[in-house]
């Protein structure tokens, strides 16, 4: 009986030890959720001043900048528009930034100044497939205007993947391929690009009054011939 008095208060001191480190625990636990909780609302005010406070009255500002360009283009005033859009494009972000240096490109191609259509390109982030393949196409263009058939054939090439097969455009940007290609004197990779174009969009002549069998036997031909 001795033997039990002298243990139970060995026994009481370990459960005592063992409530207090859990009560510690819980109470850095509780620490913890509080820091973890206070961060997060944080964040979310952060989210919210960008969002209503930063972004919103950007992107009002980007959408009216790059409205007082298109108007000046509408106007045929094209320098000024072309100032108006890198400005935007420079400036801002958003959709409008991003539309203002396709249409800065445009218009440096429309002037010949290819070079800098190219600079204004790079400014340019699709974010619809068949845009990114007309801008893709229009750097090809560039390209093929300053010789650099290698660089043209590589942005047609992008553009004729990110056209996704469109009936309209995909044919379109496969002949501007085998225009170059022919420029470069490969016939038979000419010949193969006609082929697909017509075998894959048979429509596509007709709707241009494209005589693509004239197209195909002159090619095949010349790759006979070479």
């Amino acid at each position: 009986m001795a033997e039990n008095d002298q243990k139970d208060p060995i026994a009481l001191d370990e459960v005592t030890k063992d409530n207090q480190e859990l009560k510690n625990n819980v109470t850095k636990g509780q620490k913890y959720l509080m820091w973890g909780m206070i961060a997060i609302s944080v964040i979310a005010v952060l989210v919210i001043v960008y969002l209503f406070f930063i972004r919103k009255p950007g992107i009002v500002k980007a959408n009216e900048a790059v409205s007082k360009a298109d108007i000046e283009l509408a106007q045929g005033n094209d320098s000024i528009a072309l100032a108006q859009y890198r400005m935007v494009a420079d400036q801002y972000g958003y959709d409008a930034g991003n539309r203002a240096a396709l249409m800065a490109a445009t218009i440096s191609y429309k002037n010949g100044k290819y070079e800098e259509a190219l600079a204004d390109l790079k400014g340019f982030s699709p974010k619809e497939a068949l845009v990114g393949a007309a801008a893709m196409s229009l750097e090809g263009d560039c390209y093929v205007n300053l010789q650099n058939y290698s660089a043209a054939l590589k942005s047609y090439d992008k553009a004729i993947s990110q056209s996704d097969d469109n009936a309209l455009y995909t044919p379109l940007f496969m002949m501007k391929k085998a225009t170059v290609l022919r420029a470069q004197g490969d016939y038979a990779a000419e010949l193969k690009v006609l082929k697909e174009i017509k075998s894959d969009y048979p429509e596509y002549a007709g709707q241009y009054r494209l005589d693509i069998d004239k197209y195909i036997a002159r090619a095949e031909y010349q790759a006979n011939n070479k």
